[in-house]
């Protein structure tokens, strides 16, 4: 505990830690980055490996793959200018080729340039570059920084996306973290993610929010924590069935955790475990097992109902919410109940309507991947060791959203 506090005091001095932004009603995190001289945010992605930018003069799609005019993917600038960059450097015969769980799409060119995060610079960073975008953007993001594991980047041979075979054709690099570790420009090699919850009124109506937590690289995420906290093990793949394995000869992909059990205030039933769960920024709500989420949102008083057009359960948004739980490594951390109420907005008699921030991630069966997102990290501090493949998280104080409506949860380091 001692030894990772003194690292945290080092990167701070290092100046290795920048703020993060709530954008697009608080769903997602971005943060300033850098890349050959030109300035962009960019989304914070723990559950994805590539850190891309739309290129100037790119041409959208719509999720169906219909070219739509440059405004509907709605990126905060015109593009990255590849011309005005006195380091950028195409990677021949190479593509950049990506879809998200959501249906977005990105495809382009793969070169290197210099990036710039927090005052820490890799001056050679492999990056993607998108000509094509089929992307719902939030008129402030540019693109992605993604911070998952070299296995999952979205580089493949050739210059033909529709030729792209995943895992055969990709030619796999590394992520810009883990450059920097591997050229020594960090000490230490880990990073951390603090996210804070924004008000419920930036939930209703922010498009960008700033000062929304923290990402620290080589350090520590600077916010209060309780003395709650653990350290585990990155659970990793059999590459050749992409299905969780304990063994020697493992393959990382995401920074998936083993959870021994999720539950909530009243509840008498103990639920399975369940070892494909990924920790993921770029995701704003925890996905959980059929029988958990179900069981979780019929304790809401009145009771969340899943609802086809919203995707998630339901509610009115005075509801009383129980307090969600998560044990990982024999450790019990809390979700405040206020990362379990998420505004949706008017109903049309007027009366405002509410979600739960943990839904139904499908049932408990192999293959299936489960998210804790932002609902579970606005709890803790994340801190991720791309060396010894373990995740620490620390259960953070309380803090205030500086709402009337919610309340709760504030921040610093600890190790275990």
């Amino acid at each position: 505990m001692k030894a990772l506090r003194s690292s945290a005091a080092r990167a701070a001095g290092s100046n290795f830690t920048t703020p993060v932004a709530g954008s697009d009603f608080d769903e997602e995190y971005l943060t300033n980055v850098t890349v050959g001289g030109q300035d962009f945010a960019l989304i914070v992605d723990t559950g994805s490996s590539d850190t891309w930018v739309a290129e100037d003069g790119f041409s959208c799609f719509d999720l169906e793959g219909n070219p739509v005019s440059t405004s509907t993917c709605a990126f905060g600038t015109a593009g990255f200018n590849t011309s005005a960059s006195v380091n950028y450097s195409l990677i021949a015969d190479t593509n950049f080729n990506i879809t998200y769980g959501d249906g977005e799409f990105l495809t382009g060119v793969m070169a290197h340039d210099s990036v710039t995060v927090a005052g820490m610079t890799v001056p050679k960073q492999e990056i993607g570059v998108v000509n094509k975008a089929a992307w719902e953007g939030d008129g402030v993001n540019t693109g992605l920084m993604g911070l998952a594991s070299p296995n999952l980047t979205s580089a493949f041979e050739g210059t033909d996306p529709d030729a792209d075979v995943f895992p055969t054709t990709q030619t796999p690099y590394n992520p810009v973290f883990y450059t920097a570790v591997e050229d020594g420009i960090v000490s230490e090699p880990y990073f951390s993610v603090a996210l804070n919850r924004g008000s419920f009124k930036a939930e209703n109506d922010s498009t960008y929010d700033p000062n929304l937590g923290y990402i620290a690289f080589g350090g520590i995420a600077p916010v209060p924590v309780t003395d709650t906290a653990v350290t585990v093990p990155i659970q990793g793949y059999d590459a050749s069935t992409f299905l969780p394995e304990n063994g020697t000869h493992l393959t990382y992909f995401y920074y998936t955790v083993d959870v021994e059990a999720m539950s909530f205030t009243g509840n008498k039933k103990v639920f399975g475990t369940t070892n494909n769960i990924i920790l993921d920024t770029g995701t704003t709500l925890n996905y959980v097992p059929t029988n958990v989420a179900d069981a979780f949102a019929a304790a809401f008083d009145p009771p969340a109902v899943f609802s086809d057009e919203y995707g998630l359960y339901v509610t009115s948004c005075d509801a009383k919410i129980p307090l969600f739980t998560v044990n990982i490594g024999g450790t019990t951390f809390t979700v405040d109940q206020a990362d379990n109420i998420l505004p949706l907005g008017a109903t049309k008699n007027g009366k405002e309507l509410c979600g739960s921030g943990t839904t139904d991630g499908g049932p408990a069966e192999e293959g299936n991947i489960f998210i804790l997102g932002d609902t579970f990290l606005h709890n803790v501090v994340a801190t991720f060791n791309i060396k010894t493949n373990e995740v620490t998280l620390t259960q953070r104080e309380a803090y205030s959203s500086h709402s009337t409506r919610r309340r709760r949860r504030a921040l610093h380091p600890n190790h275990v």
